[in-house]
């Protein structure tokens, strides 16, 4: 009822990452951390869009796949993608097939590029719409981060990129992003992780 699943090893974990031993290892070292890397924030924001109706440990098992597809998610690179490369991606079995997606993530490519010229970062605008401690749960339970699906500023982020010309980044896909990318810590009460994510938000410098 706490969410909260204890390992071989004696450690207490959120109970998402089902026993399943990848899962687990993304659960103890990526979620959560906070990222500064402009790449891997496009990356994380493109595959949330990509995870739409399908399960994280689905792309999360075929992320090497999209990485070796979308030349890395170096969104220099993807802005450039034409016909030939959308065609190419619509036949990869290795990614998920699926043309609007694809689509989306050439655009918001081309988005990324004019959002790192007027902040200078994807990083430094992200940063800037970090939640407030009023914003967060006084508690993070299982309870609470079961209904967590979107918040305040997810939503209103998701109308900004919206504005911007992004697309596939709905209020619940931006929150996941900001879950997964450290803008939150939404480790469970108890989980170990949640005391040494809280320490990495604490060290870390913000853009």
């Amino acid at each position: 009822m706490d969410g909260l699943v204890r390992g071989e090893d004696g450690l207490a974990r959120c109970w998402w990452h089902g026993g399943l031993a990848d899962y687990m290892a993304y659960h103890d070292t990526e979620w959560g951390v906070p990222v500064a890397d402009d790449v891997r924030l496009f990356e994380k924001l493109c595959l949330e869009g990509f995870q739409a109706g399908l399960s994280w440990l689905t792309i999360l098992r075929k992320r090497d796949n999209f990485r070796a597809a979308f030349a890395g998610f170096d969104f220099e690179q993807v802005a450039r993608f034409g016909e030939a490369d959308i065609e190419r991606l619509v036949t990869d079995a290795g990614t998920v097939r699926h043309r609007g997606k694809i689509v989306s993530t050439i655009n918001n490519a081309r988005r990324a590029i004019e959002m790192r010229a007027q902040f200078g970062s994807l990083a430094a605008y992200f940063w800037a719409h970090e939640p407030g401690p009023q914003e967060r749960p006084a508690v993070c339970d299982h309870a609470t981060l079961s209904a967590l699906a979107a918040t305040p500023t997810s939503t209103t982020l998701s109308t900004d990129l919206k504005k911007r010309g992004w697309t596939f980044v709905g209020p619940t896909t931006v929150y996941a992003f900001m879950q997964a990318m450290g803008l939150v810590n939404d480790h469970l009460e108890g989980c170990h992780r949640r005391p040494q994510v809280e320490a990495a938000r604490a060290a870390f410098q913000r853009p």
